[in-house]
C-alpha cells in the first residue's frame, strides 16, 4: 500500500534522515522503533506533508505522491495522528470529528455508526468540548477523526504515550480490527515496547536517520528486536 525509497529530510542544515526506505502492506502493522531522536516523528511527518523532505520518493498504492501538502496526503488517503494528539480543545467531540470531512467529497460528510463501535466512550461525550477529555479520551478522539478520513494509510506516532492501561488496551484491540478488514496499512511508532511487539507484522529499528534493522514478526526473536532496539 505505501513504499518508501531513499527519503532523506533536513531541518535547517540539520541532515534528520538519510536515505531512509519503508513499505507497509495492507491489513498489517508496521513498527517503526527506536530510542528518542533518531527520526522516527520526523519520517511519519514527511510521509504525512507535515515536512518537506529533499530527496526520495514516496507511492501510495503504486501512484507517486511526491512533496505532498498536508491536504493532498489526507485527499490521497494518508491519515496522521500526532504525537500529543492535536485535538480541538474548544470544539465537541463531533465537532472534532467533522474536522476530518475536510478532505472528504461533500457525499462523504457523515460520522460513520463504526467511528462510534470502536470508541463507544466519543458517542457517550459526543457534545462535551474536547479540551474537557482525558488524555486516553483524547487520544481515542485523535484516531477516530483520522478514521473520519477514510485512509488507506494510518500513521500513529506514540499512541500510548501518557495513557492509562485500560485505554492501552482499547486502542490495541482498535489496531487489530482495522487490521483484519484487510484494507488500510498502519505504520505504528512506538517505544512502548510490549505494545509494539504485540502488534507487529514488521519491524523497522531507526538509529541517526537510518534504517539498522528490518525484519518481519514471523520467527523474529524477541530478544533480538529489543537488542536492535536499544543496543
Amino acid at each position: 500500500m505505501l513504499n518508501v525509497q531513499d527519503l532523506t529530510l533536513k531541518y535547517g542544515q540539520s541532515q534528520i534522515l538519510n536515505g531512509v526506505s519503508l513499505s507497509a502492506k495492507a491489513g498489517e502493522v508496521t513498527c517503526v522503533m527506536g530510542t528518542n531522536g533518531v527520526g522516527k516523528t520526523s519520517l511519519l511527518k514527511a510521509i504525512a506533508g507535515r515536512h518537506p523532505y529533499e530527496h526520495g520518493t514516496i507511492e501510495l498504492d503504486g501512484a507517486p505522491q511526491s512533496h505532498l501538502s498536508a491536504f493532498d496526503a489526507a485527499k490521497a488517503g494518508i491519515a496522521y495522528v500526532p504525537q500529543g494528539r492535536e485535538i480541538f480543545p474548544m470544539l465537541s467531540v463531533v465537532e472534532n470529528l467533522e474536522t476530518g470531512f475536510a478532505c472528504l467529497d461533500k457525499a462523504e460528510h457523515g460520522v460513520p455508526e463504526q467511528i462510534y463501535e470502536l470508541f463507544p466512550v466519543l458517542k457517550e461525550m459526543a457534545a462535551r468540548r474536547g479540551g474537557d477529555l482525558s488524555g486516553g479520551q483524547q487520544q481515542q478522539l485523535a484516531i477516530a477523526r483520522a478514521l473520519i478520513t477514510r485512509p488507506k494509510v494510518l500513521l500513529l506516532d506514540e499512541p500510548t504515550e501518557g495513557i492509562q492501561p485500560n485505554i492501552i488496551q482499547q486502542i490495541g484491540n482498535v489496531i487489530r480490527i482495522l487490521c483484519e478488514q484487510g484494507d488500510m496499512a498502519i505504520i505504528l511508532v512506538e517505544q512502548f515496547f510490549d505494545f509494539a511487539f504485540e502488534l507487529g507484522g514488521e519491524f523497522t529499528v531507526m538509529k541517526r536517520g537510518e534504517v539498522s534493522f528490518h525484519k518481519p514478526a514471523k520467527g523474529l526473536d524477541r530478544q533480538d528486536l529489543y537488542d536492535a532496539v536499544m543496543v
